[in-house]
């Protein structure tokens, strides 16, 4: 029995990593495509092109890989099908059991590497791409919005573990790709809802210890109106005005939080996910897309047992002509359909407000209990 898992294991490895360079090649050419109108913008040339297109290979490893599974799964098991390889090994006491045991074993190997990817690899590649391609270009973080970037934070009695006493709206224009705000704009707001505080700054400067210090600040403090004197001007706020040279600004919001704007949630770890969204919840922000992205990242490497489950009736399917070519393009439709499903459940679980566990792991259910009932029906007939 080690020899066939070893067997299985290398053909189906074998299989899986062909198709896998496969689409990374074809991607890789449409990514170029989709970049030659930015060559020559600032230092961004050519060279620099496939440096990018190499670093998003992660991303895309981790997005095709169950994908790449049930095609290379399915070519494997066809081709012992068409050589009568497995009907060989069915006859010498290999069960149904048998096999989905041996394919979770292989299923295991592509999980690991999958979840690996996903969580170690890709959020670096994906940050180092878009930080090299932004210094190039000369493009910082924030120039796509018309208004700049816009957060909301929370104002601390003593430092970053004191009591919240009020909240803040910071507005950035740009984030330069060191972490240096430009253009910031912070309205403060008391218990009440009261506005407070109103701050300009031309540039900041993370220090570290959850602290900015805001270079050639404009602070205006908004007094309470006199309510005792209904006359006017008694009657009206007081606005007092200061400049300062700089000011050192407590907050929760870091350059890593900030950065999360301009990063596809796909592309994050989970832990990153799970700290922006702590973030959110802290500051009474709807987080439902991100915990979506949340529960998607925790479930997604899951779903090559889901696509090995599939694969492993065709193993049982015999057909006259065209056996092999024909099975290829039903995993393929098949892979098709999960990947549009699961993205179909993704949008309609955030727009009926669905719980983003259901949301995330329903498709894969769903594929799987087709998988049960497909190789129930094989066994059967």
């Amino acid at each position: 029995m080690k020899i066939l898992q070893r067997y299985f294991l290398s053909q189906i490895l074998r299989s899986v990593l062909f198709v896998l360079f496969a689409f990374l090649g074809l991607f890789a050419f449409f990514d170029l495509i989709g970049e030659l109108s930015s060559v020559g913008r600032g230092g961004y040339q050519l060279q620099h092109v496939l440096i990018c297109i190499l670093l998003g290979f992660p991303g895309y490893i981790y997005e095709l890989m169950p994908f790449a599974v049930l095609i290379g799964t399915i070519y494997a098991l066809a081709m012992f099908a068409s050589n009568s390889e497995y009907t060989i090994m069915r006859v010498s006491s290999l069960s149904t059991l048998d096999a989905c045991w041996m394919l979770a074993k292989v299923g295991l190997v592509f999980l690991v590497f999958t979840f690996l990817v996903g969580e170690v690899i890709t959020p670096v590649s994906a940050r180092v791409a878009t930080e090299f391609r932004n210094n190039l270009i000369g493009r910082a973080v924030g120039d796509g919005f018309r208004t700049g970037m816009w957060s909301k934070d929370t104002i601390r009695k003593d430092g970053i573990d004191g009591p919240v006493i009020g909240s803040r709206f910071m507005n950035v224009k740009k984030m330069q790709p060191d972490g240096t705000l430009e253009q910031i704009r912070l309205y403060e707001f008391n218990d009440n809802l009261e506005l407070t505080k109103t701050v300009s700054a031309k540039n900041a400067r993370y220090l570290g210890n959850h602290e900015w210090q805001l270079n050639e600040v404009v602070e205006s403090h908004l007094t309470a109106a006199n309510t005792k004197n209904k006359k006017f001007p008694d009657s009206a706020p007081s606005l007092n005005t200061k400049k300062l040279d700089s000011l050192i600004m407590v907050s929760d919001i870091t350059p890593d939080i900030l950065s999360v704007i301009s990063v596809d949630a796909n592309k994050m770890s989970a832990y990153e996910l799970a700290i922006y969204n702590q973030h959110l919840v802290e500051n009474k922000q709807d987080a439902t897309s991100y915990q979506m992205a949340f529960w998607k990242k925790i479930i997604y490497p899951f779903s090559v047992f889901v696509m090995m489950a599939l694969a492993l009736p065709f193993a049982y399917l015999h057909f006259r002509s065209g056996g092999v070519s024909l099975k290829i393009f039903s995993g393929i439709m098949i892979g098709v359909a999960f990947i549009l499903i699961n993205n179909l459940f993704s949008h309609v679980g955030l727009l009926n407000t669905w719980p983003p566990f259901l949301t995330a792991v329903i498709p894969s259910a769903l594929f799987f209990l087709s998988a049960v009932i497909a190789l129930w029906w094989v066994e059967r007939h």
